[in-house]
């Protein structure tokens, strides 16, 4: 049999990076390797060898290669992203037949179909370097660490960012609403609470309600106030995967969700009001952060008790410190949202955060 077939099924995938090239004679197999592709959401192309069309083996993003068709790729021009694919676990000879077409990793039918899933799904996206990730919490309650984040967030966007905002804290009243947007359509947490392995980072994207030229994932006005670890690992991934920056609103509490929260976070935000028994407060929450986030920098709100300022704040507390958060006028005059006046004192605070902290690199 010769020739190509293309599988012309409805993707999410159209529109970004195209999905991979599989080169496979063998049917079984190739059943296999579209139903993967499927559940990536990618749209791959297939042939029974090296693609006769000049430059469709070293321009896909990632190719299969079927342990069938081994020999017959054996002379293509060597490349990055090359799997084989086979079944048999016990033939020895397929490291051999993979060191000679240069592919850079083995995988066999059942066991590795949700790395390859995995692998699929992240060309299909096209994955850079992932966002910058930003968590937010209070020294203690009424810190205004819900408004820093908003404002973190609004600020980001208008910058020109891809933003996501993530509301971690279910007691919280939901950002959502901070944000003038409870009526919004848009899925909000109960509707992950079943995610389990790898969440599409565009779906999810797509999913969530657009508020201020960012997306927003925040709680809905249900009695649930509790998602799976397992699920806020996946949608967190998920929300990372795509670039730009995701900023979190975290309870003061830890439990195991929040734990996986923090763990995905490049650097915290801890906000604490100047005096002392808030001090004390966010001693306590910062001595249970900095178990599992190795950045936790504060952020210090006025007014200050006697003898305080922003930097003994932070010499008391033992971390770097990211400045003092401005006062601003009541947020919700006129549907404005927090850090919402351009030129407001405390998007200035936000934009030279920004500024500071690298967002393209995925990191700080």
């Amino acid at each position: 049999m010769a020739g190509a077939i293309t599988d012309n099924r409805p993707s999410a995938a159209e529109g970004r990076q195209g999905g991979p090239l599989i080169v496979t004679e063998d049917a079984v197999l190739l059943d296999d390797l579209l139903r993967l592709c499927a559940a990536a959401g990618a749209r791959p192309e297939v042939h029974h060898g090296v693609p006769d069309r000049r430059g469709s083996w070293e321009s896909a993003p990632l190719v299969l290669v079927g342990d069938d068709a081994a020999r017959r790729v054996r002379g293509a021009v060597r490349r990055r992203g090359v799997v084989l694919v086979g079944r048999d676990q016990d033939d020895s000879g397929v490291w051999r037949r993979a060191v000679e077409i240069g592919a850079d990793h083995v995988l066999m039918l059942p066991d590795g179909e949700q790395w390859l899933v995995d692998r699929i799904a992240d060309v299909a996206e096209g994955v850079g370097r992932p966002a910058l990730t930003v968590g937010v919490l209070g020294g203690r309650g009424g810190a205004g660490a819900s408004t820093l984040a908003c404002a973190l967030a609004v600020t980001s966007a208008r910058e020109g960012r891809r933003t996501l905002l993530v509301d971690a804290d279910p007691l919280g009243g939901g950002l959502d609403v901070l944000l003038g947007g409870e009526a919004t359509e848009g899925l909000r947490w109960p509707a992950f609470a079943a995610s389990r392995g790898r969440v599409g980072g565009g779906a999810l994207e797509e999913s969530l309600p657009e508020l201020h030229a960012l997306r927003v994932l925040s709680w809905d006005r249900g009695d649930s106030v509790a998602i799976p670890p397992q699920a806020v690992r996946a949608v967190l991934a998920a929300a990372r995967r795509r670039g730009g920056a995701v900023v979190v609103d975290l309870p003061r509490r830890i439990d195991e969700g929040v734990a996986e929260a923090l763990a995905q976070l490049d650097l915290g935000v801890l906000v604490v009001p100047a005096d002392l028994r808030a001090i004390a407060a966010a001693g306590r929450v910062a001595s249970s952060v900095g178990m599992v986030l190795r950045d936790l920098r504060v952020a210090v709100r006025g007014p200050y008790a006697p003898g305080l300022d922003d930097r003994e704040v932070a010499r008391l507390l033992g971390l770097p410190l990211v400045g003092e958060v401005p006062a601003e006028p009541p947020l919700l005059d006129g549907g404005v949202p927090p850090g919402g006046f351009a030129r407001g004192p405390l998007a200035r605070f936000c934009s030279a955060f920004w500024q500071r902290v690298p967002v393209e690199g995925g990191g700080v």
